[in-house]
């Protein structure tokens, strides 16, 4: 099923290069209209090649409709404004493409998808539950994956969890000191992390404690038996807990490369630095400078010969290529860490092949919850990513307790969690990933506005119409969907149906799930103005039904696969 973007930009181009004489496929952009009134689609083709073309833009969109060929596609087009040229498309064409939502596959081969891509995404640092400050990264990413895998992409997901560095030497001080074996037994992880804010309690009273920590660390590194046991037992319960997270957000992964992983491959990345000249020893550590002061020197090597986080990065992104064969590379982080890749890339492309491939940093701005404050496992100051996810099934369970009570208990449950879940990602993934938000309940529970639970309510109440027709024994002959005598409201929705996959193509261009939840937030509010103001099972015009009946069926499609697309279940009744 081709994008109807790209069908209208074939017509304007065939018609474009035959008027002026000059190929200006590439140059021509179309848009969705602003307003029902300016038409289905817009141009700007004539404003933006004027000084190409050599006449003003009013003058060429004038020749341009005057001499515009008929088509199957396009009923008529208007001039509006300095230049704007409004498509009106054709009542058959649009109930031809709508018929095919869920019949065809979308065509994506205008974008080059013979590309394997890795997405690094959520890790959590070992030995730590995982808060509300994991969220972004855990189902930003996941959107991602979900978006590329639906275009055609190979994708490769990667937690990069964080499995090496000193918070071992401490966690192994805290243990050996501290531990309440009982605790330990019946939530291992939650008292790994008491005792690790308790270190950095202890350390602030007793410094020594600091210079313990690095012999243990120390000691691990070069093998020490009883450390190591004890640093993978932390791994091993860490992401036992963390996959119970993963599964109620129904997230997975393809590797769990840690930064241990690539320990013994850090070496070899020093020695290519040295070897090329890119780091140079500076007061006994290795630093790499930038030309023109453009980043600040990026820290490969300590003085003490320890390695850093952009050591362990550069062995990363060779890995990759080498091992996985990947195209490209997107990260997942927050904001914080812009300038840390900036020079990441940068000192990747100074070494070149098999650094220098395509590499992205999609940042995020910072969630803070209630009263603005920021996560940090070191002074315990966390929101539990499990609490929150309890919290948000409690509390949809209890709407739906007194909204329809006669649901039967265990699926009242199973709603619950999907919606709550689902209330909590599209929260996060309908707001600009680069702002900041702060985390409130009535924002994401709420059932009206550009909520999740609005969505959901809206797909529920299209299922609610389909059980109907089963119930009342009402079947569907008509196999059109556009009638001529139809109303604005069943047209505006059958071609907001169809920018769908130019919509997934957008936030694709961007890596922002956001641009998915505002067009299914649009596309939700059309049908429920629809919905309010036409008769569908009750209307006596049996060839109106079925074409209304249809919309529904197509609306409801649309609305489960760009859920899907940001992570978010659906469910029938609620």
């Amino acid at each position: 099923m081709e994008l109807l973007t790209n069908q209208l930009k074939k017509i304007f181009s065939e018609n474009i290069n035959n008027i002026f004489k000059q190929d200006f496929s590439e140059k021509i952009n179309i848009e969705n209209s602003t307003k029902k009134e300016f038409g289905d689609f817009q141009t700007n083709f004539a404003m933006m090649n004027s000084k190409a073309i050599g006449k003003n833009p009013r003058e060429i969109a004038t020749t341009l409709v005057e001499n515009f060929k008929e088509n199957d596609l396009i009923e008529k087009l208007e001039i509006a404004g300095p230049g704007f040229i409004n498509i009106h498309l054709k009542n058959n064409f649009l109930n031809n493409e709508v018929k095919k939502i869920d019949n065809e596959k979308y065509d994506f081969s205008f974008l080059n998808v013979d590309e394997t891509v890795i997405i690094d995404y959520s890790s959590p640092n070992i030995a730590k539950r995982m808060h509300i400050g994991h969220l972004r990264s855990t189902i930003i990413g996941d959107a991602i994956k979900r978006i590329l895998d639906f275009i055609g992409f190979k994708t490769i997901s990667d937690n990069h969890i964080g499995d090496w560095g000193t918070q071992f030497g401490k966690l192994i001080v805290a243990y050996n000191k501290w531990l309440d074996k009982e605790a330990y037994e019946a939530d291992p992880i939650g008292e790994l992390e008491r005792i690790y804010v308790l270190f950095s309690d202890e350390a602030k009273k007793d410094p020594t404690l600091e210079e313990v920590a690095r012999n243990e660390l120390r000691k691990l590194q070069m093998g020490d038996e009883q450390n190591n046991k004890l640093w993978k037992e932390f791994i091993e319960i860490s992401l036992k807990e963390y996959n119970k997270v993963y599964d109620r957000l129904g997230v997975k992964f393809d590797h769990y490369f840690g930064e241990s992983f690539y320990n013994d491959l850090m070496p070899d990345v020093l020695e290519e630095l040295k070897e090329k000249n890119i780091a140079k020893e500076d007061q006994g550590a290795l630093v790499v400078f930038f030309e023109e002061d453009k980043l600040p020197p990026a820290l490969v090597q300590k003085k003490d010969g320890s390695f850093l986080y952009a050591t362990s990065d550069l062995a990363t992104i060779k890995f990759r290529k080498n091992e996985l064969n990947v195209d490209k590379a997107v990260y997942v982080t927050d904001e914080r860490q812009q300038n840390h890749f900036k020079q990441v890339f940068e000192i990747s492309e100074m070494l070149g092949a098999p650094y220098n491939y395509e590499k992205s940093h999609v940042y995020f701005g910072i969630m803070r919850f209630g009263d603005g404050m920021i996560f940090s496992s070191r002074s315990g100051n966390i929101i539990r990513l499990v609490d929150l996810l309890d919290e948000a099934k409690k509390q949809v369970k209890s709407v739906i307790d007194e909204k329809n009570p006669n649901i039967p208990e265990d699926e009242k449950e199973k709603i619950a969690e999907i919606v709550g879940t689902g209330a909590i990602k599209y929260f996060d993934l309908s707001q600009n990933r680069t702002s900041d938000i702060l985390f409130t309940w009535d924002k994401v529970l709420s059932f009206e506005g550009n909520t999740g639970p609005y969505l959901q309510y809206t797909y529920a109440r299209i299922q609610s119409i389909l059980r109907k027709l089963k119930e009342e024994n009402i079947s569907v002959k008509n196999n059109d969907i556009i009638l001529d005598d139809m109303f604005d409201i069943e047209r505006e929705l059958a071609v907001a149906l169809l920018r769908f996959p130019q919509t997934v193509v957008k936030s694709y261009e961007t890596y922002r799930p956001n641009i998915i939840a505002d067009y299914l937030f649009d596309t939700a509010k059309l049908f429920n103005n629809f919905y309010n103001s036409k008769s569908i099972l009750k209307e006596t015009d049996k060839k109106v039904m079925d074409a209304r009946i249809l919309l529904a069926q197509k609306t409801a499609s649309i609305l489960k696969q760009g859920l899907n697309l940001l992570g978010i279940e659906t469910v029938d009744r609620m």
